[in-house]
């Protein structure tokens, strides 16, 4: 769990900075391009649980991670000569690459809830979310410091958090070589594609998806936007970084508490709750788009909490509700769908602020928070209670 939770806060560290640096390094070609790099990190995210799920089933735990994590480091690498250069096809490539660390970072979750009886597994998958804490502190922090770097070693200001980005993943596959080294599972049939299409077609497996996914694609459209919205009123990268923080904060920060309302009430009513939330921060962003100090930090705080409440609920329900056979596989399958979804917000939340400004943004990602209510409460209410 040590060394699952390490890795995990050093990938949050890095992507924290490294996306909103990207996302502003992609403006300067044009407000319609600054959701591509979240794309391509989303898109890579989803590659990367897919194949986190194949790995984990095949070959263990640690070799899934070491070499996933491996890939967002030469993405990380690629990321920073793109960001020295201004060179936005070889950004969108490394942040594809930093998105594959991202996704194996994701499904340590239910790497860490396997070590625990089902009663427990909401919280223990919690405590690992709970160490995108570490990147929610540091990651914004350090984006001010890392562009000062950068600056007095001649390059660009936006390429220093990407360059700190390039140390954590460096620190994650440490951490992640002191997992024990334990032999890898049984060899079992894979799971076809079709059967997996069925399968998450299963009402076990629908409620979390849909409800997560709707989560997500809220709170990466209105996050995305969030760096550009504050740059086009004049705040500087500090700025950036505290309402960042706010919002990576609420992520990751109460995921302990996200993982006792689980274990007391159940995954469905803990998506209920986190549908709610993410309702009220689009209403709190929609009031105070500009309120730097106030509104935004507390609007960004609730999206991310919001997220939490959905994700540690949904994936609750994933890590107890499903069979032992096809459990790794469709895990990862759900997370892929996740991901992926998010990459069409990403580029979406762009369009938009170029149509509507970030009010827009607001007032659809508050709608794609609440448009699952309309599959989830139709699910029988006995399945993941």
């Amino acid at each position: 769990m040590g060394a699952l939770f390490c890795g995990v806060g050093a990938v949050n560290t890095g992507m924290a900075g490294a996306s909103a640096a990207a996302t502003l390094i992609a403006s300067h070609s044009g407000a319609g391009w600054s959701g591509v790099p979240g794309a391509a990190a989303v898109t890579g995210a989803a590659i990367g649980t897919v194949s986190a799920g194949v790995l984990v089933s095949r070959r263990g735990s640690r070799t899934a991670l070491l070499v996933l994590y491996l890939l967002g480091l030469v993405g990380a690498l690629v990321a920073f000569l793109a960001a020295a250069s201004a060179g936005l096809v070889v950004l969108v490539a490394g942040m594809v690459l930093l998105g594959v660390g991202n996704g194996a970072a994701q499904m340590s979750r239910y790497v860490g809830a396997e070590l625990f009886p089902l009663r427990r597994r909401g919280f223990a998958l919690a405590v690992i979310v709970w160490a995108g804490t570490v990147g929610a502190v540091a990651g914004p922090g350090l984006m001010a410091p890392g562009a000062h770097v950068a600056a007095s070693l001649g390059l660009p200001e936006l390429a220093g958090p990407v360059l700190v980005c390039v140390t954590m993943f460096g620190l994650a596959l440490l951490a992640t070589a002191a997992l024990p080294k334990v032999p890898a599972p049984p060899p079992r049939p894979p799971m076809p594609l079709s059967a997996v299409i069925v399968a998450l077609r299963r009402p076990v497996v629908v409620t979390p998806l849909v409800a997560m996914v709707g989560a997500q694609l809220s709170m990466v459209a209105v996050m995305t936007m969030t760096p550009l919205q504050l740059d086009r009123h004049g705040h500087g990268l500090d700025a950036v970084g505290w309402v960042l923080s706010a919002h990576m904060i609420g992520m990751f920060a109460l995921a302990p508490l996200s993982g006792r309302i689980a274990d007391r009430w159940g995954g469905r009513a803990t998506i209920y709750l986190g549908i709610g939330t993410l309702a009220l921060a689009a209403v709190t962003v929609l009031a105070a788009p500009t309120a730097h100090t106030t509104g935004l930090p507390l609007g960004l705080f609730l999206l991310g909490y919001g997220w939490n409440l959905v994700f540690v609920g949904g994936s609750s329900m994933l890590s107890r509700d499903l069979p032992d056979a096809e459990r790794t596989r469709l895990q990862g399958a759900v997370d892929a769908v996740v991901w992926a979804s998010s990459a069409v917000a990403s580029l979406l939340a762009g369009g938009l602020f170029g149509v509507g400004g970030y009010a827009l943004v607001a007032v659809v990602g508050g709608v794609l928070a609440v448009a699952p209510l309309a599959v989830v409460t139709r699910q029988p209410a006995a399945v993941g209670r």
